[in-house]
């Protein structure tokens, strides 16, 4: 039995570098639009999620709320595991924990390039740099409902976020 992980890359956010401290960069208004337009195609899509983990910074928190404002989850949480000094091995014990809850679909929002290296570890058990995800584009993973996801997971979904709008 497998469960279906998502893994899905914040929109548009305000320029690198404009910001004082990068953590507070938001979405821009097309990120924000865009970014409605994916979540409402995934809804139609008939895609549901038990739960989802995002990262705590500005523009990740902004995408995970309109994620679950266009009806995808009610349950959304922060995570240090998801910014960009998150570490996948560091997130697997939350992960063991979450599986135990019976639930079957997880949405995890974060950052590049990190969504695309933890993707590449899951699937092969080591990062080989082919995996894109463009700013709002979704993977979906079936992960095992037991033992070590980690070169265990398969790819089911690329989707980059222009096949969606």
């Amino acid at each position: 039995m497998t469960l279906e992980l998502y893994l899905i890359r914040h929109g548009l956010a305000g320029e690198h570098g404009s910001y004082a401290n990068d953590d507070e960069r938001p979405l821009t208004e097309e990120g924000q639009r865009k970014t409605r337009q994916v979540a409402d195609r995934l809804h139609k899509l008939d895609i549901r999620f038990d739960h989802v983990l995002t990262s705590p910074l500005v523009r990740a928190r902004q995408t995970a709320e309109i994620l679950c404002a266009a009806g995808l989850s009610q349950s959304l949480e922060a995570s240090r595991h998801l910014a960009f000094d998150g570490s996948l091995l560091d997130w697997l014990p939350w992960f063991d924990q979450w599986r135990q809850t019976g639930a079957k679909t997880l949405a995890l929002v974060g950052h590049e390039p990190c969504l695309s290296e933890w993707t590449e570890r899951l699937v092969w058990g080591d990062v080989k740099h082919h995996v894109v995800f463009k700013k709002a584009g979704v993977v979906g993973l079936l992960v095992p409902q037991s033992g070590t996801p980690v070169g265990n997971s398969q790819i089911f979904w690329l989707t980059p976020p222009r096949f969606l709008i």
